[in-house]
């Protein structure tokens, strides 16, 4: 196999001499990227001998396939060691900025490598799910006749950002956070390669500060090693900014001043999961949990209309006629916190939060409404019997429009029995109230559920 990429055949001298510049000037995140499958760290359940992801790389017989995973869980970096495994030919693309025309002119380029050549194309596409579905669509007929090998990446769920067709013909390999151990490792790496040094307690914060993700870690770490040559300039020590001679030692001030080189991730995914946990936790009944999401949710700049939209339905799903009122607080709490907008916003939200979770629960009406849509879509044609169809116009009464219609208010009583539904659905019982239901003043006769 070749060891290079197949876009680096045919550099010229100014092109190579580049490369090399940039390489050494490069951020450490990307001279810290490993060359071979024996450098990558973490994701074991790919990469580790005898995983199916690697044996498929190591046999350059790898499929089309999307890279799923959180901001610096290694999928570029997967991706670059692919290309120095296969006999391929390696084109990357960011689709942030390729239009289809770039697309269509890969896809011309690999035809005639694959007709003159006999040699495939890998198309490396980060950010996939950057790509609108008209370039998707343009992809597509090329992945199914493997003109292309696709590899794509995604830090969000594809299940959400590609287009079905494209995801079944495509492998999913899920790709985690590296864990403690797996971002230590690349830590001394990077000490290693800067010939740094440091403290214990700078380590910790350094390790405690990434979230999984290895290129925030090296971010932090580039930015504190400047930080401590600063210092060293400022203190008369200039020959200690030789790399190759130099030792610099980094305390955990120097990694509290770069800290803010850090970020916080919150794609879609993330945005799904954190709503999903909002809502269960209130669900619940576990108030601290449902204000902590909350903040989190606030934290990671959600907008407050869309947490004040899911507690007015959670207000009706789940809380329902336990507590009526919890709609009409969930509503107001919504409007005003519209008006109010945020900070001050967050006191109204976490006001409803706090009702909303300690209010008895009852989904009632849910499964009702389940039940009854059950029907609807089991008899979709079924008729509005002739006694309840409109007889306001002229000549409805001669098509038998509303014979036969009994008026409650007829009746001193206000009820009078009558069916009011099609006959394929008469009778069936959705609403079954809850012991915790508060019902309305009053009764009313109820059908009986069919046999």
């Amino acid at each position: 196999m070749r060891p290079e990429m197949a876009v680096l055949k045919g550099e010229t001298l100014f092109e190579s001499a580049l490369a090399g510049e940039l390489r050494t000037r490069a951020p450490l995140a990307e001279r810290m990227r490993p060359r071979s499958l024996d450098e990558l760290v973490g994701q074991e359940h790919l990469l580790a001998k005898g995983a199916p992801f690697r044996s498929l790389v190591e046999r350059d017989r790898l499929t089309p396939a999307i890279l799923w995973g959180p901001p610096g869980s290694g999928k570029t970096t997967i991706a670059s060691v692919v290309a120095r495994h296969t006999a391929k030919s390696f084109v990357a693309m960011s689709a942030v900025s390729a239009s289809v025309r770039d697309v269509r002119d890969v896809l011309d380029a690999a035809r005639q490598r694959m007709g003159m050549e006999g040699r495939g194309t890998i198309l490396f596409l980060d950010e996939v799910h950057r790509f609108n579905r008209t370039q998707q669509d343009v992809l597509l007929p090329a992945v199914e006749q493997g003109l292309v090998v696709l590899i794509g990446a995604t830090t969000e769920n594809p299940f959400f950002e590609l287009n079905a067709a494209l995801l079944s013909r495509t492998s999913l390999w899920r790709l985690v956070p590296l864990d403690r151990q797996a971002m230590q490792r690349v830590v001394e790496r990077a000490c290693d390669l800067e010939n740094v040094i440091m403290e214990p307690g700078a380590r910790e914060r350094l390790l405690g500060l990434g979230d999984g993700d290895v290129r925030a870690v090296l971010t932090v770490l580039e930015v504190a090693i400047a930080s401590s040559e600063s210092e060293a300039i400022a203190g008369g020590r200039d020959h200690v900014l030789a790399r190759s001679e130099r030792r610099l030692e980094l305390r955990e001030d120097h990694i509290e001043k770069a800290r803010s080189a850090a970020y916080a991730r919150h794609g879609a995914d993330e945005h799904y999961d954190m709503a999903s946990a909002f809502i269960k936790a209130i669900r619940g009944s576990d108030v601290d949990a449902g204000l902590y999401w909350l903040a989190r949710l606030l934290q990671s700049g959600e907008d407050p209309r869309f947490i004040a939209r899911r507690l007015c339905i959670l207000a009706s799903e789940d809380v329902g006629l336990a507590d009526p009122q919890a709609l009409l607080l969930a509503a107001a709490g919504a409007q005003v916190a519209d008006r109010v907008g945020l900070p001050e916003a967050a006191l109204n939200l976490a006001e409803i939060v706090v009702y909303l979770a300690r209010a008895p629960k009852s989904n009632s009406v849910t499964v009702a409404l389940e039940r009854a849509s059950a029907d609807a879509r089991a008899y979709p044609t079924a008729a509005v019997p002739s006694h309840l169809r409109d007889s306001h116009y002229r000549g409805a009464r001669l098509l038998g429009h509303g014979v036969g219609y009994l008026y409650p208010h007829d009746d001193p009583s206000g009820f009078l029995a009558q069916e009011y539904r099609p006959a394929e659905v008469a009778g069936r019982l959705y609403y079954d109230p809850n012991p915790r239901d508060q019902e309305p003043g009053g009764t009313t006769p109820a059908p009986e559920p069919l046999a």
